[in-house]
């Protein structure tokens, strides 16, 4: 019979050991790991864009063509790397639409007055998927929008968050 695999974390990092090693040094290992960005693939990199800086109130940090790989990478964010963690857009070059899929979840953005944010979305063109208000079985107030490829964003009210 095969042992279940130890699991330890550091900050929310899950590791898994398969068995030969030991989880001693899994707080060196994970000293120092952090998120850097999430990637989402986009079919019109200036659509996204507009979106993120206009609707979501991010900028612009970098943008930079591959011509050898036809796509670009657009990376935005409410700060830079080190403070913040950013959104990469990649935009393969010919490629107009890709399915999301089921292993998708969301983005989240911690807000401070979801309502006031919510009505700023729509007045710049974004569109509520979902209404402020708690979420079910908790009290965190949440609410999504919708970026123009479908992906989810969750906005959560910072001052309802529990953990």
């Amino acid at each position: 019979m095969l042992a279940r695999p130890a699991q330890a974390s550091c900050s929310g990092f899950a590791l898994r050991a398969s068995g030969r090693g030991c989880l001693a040094n899994v707080t060196s290992l994970c000293r120092g790991m952090r998120i850097l960005h999430t990637m989402l693939r986009v079919g019109d990199l200036d659509r996204s864009i507009a979106f993120y800086t206009n609707v979501l109130g991010m900028s612009l940090i970098s943008r930079k063509d591959y011509p050898d790989g036809k796509f670009t990478l657009a990376f935005l964010g409410y700060g830079r790397n080190p403070e913040q963690a950013e959104i990469e857009l990649t935009h393969n070059w010919g490629v107009e639409k890709y399915e999301i899929g089921t292993g998708y979840g969301h983005i989240a953005l911690g807000v401070h007055n979801i309502y006031e944010v919510c009505d700023r979305i729509r007045a710049a063109g974004g569109t509520i998927t979902r209404e402020p208000g708690p979420m079910k079985h908790g009290t965190t107030v949440i609410a999504f929008v919708v970026d123009p490829d479908g992906y989810k964003v969750e906005l959560i009210e910072e001052g309802s968050r529990s953990r």
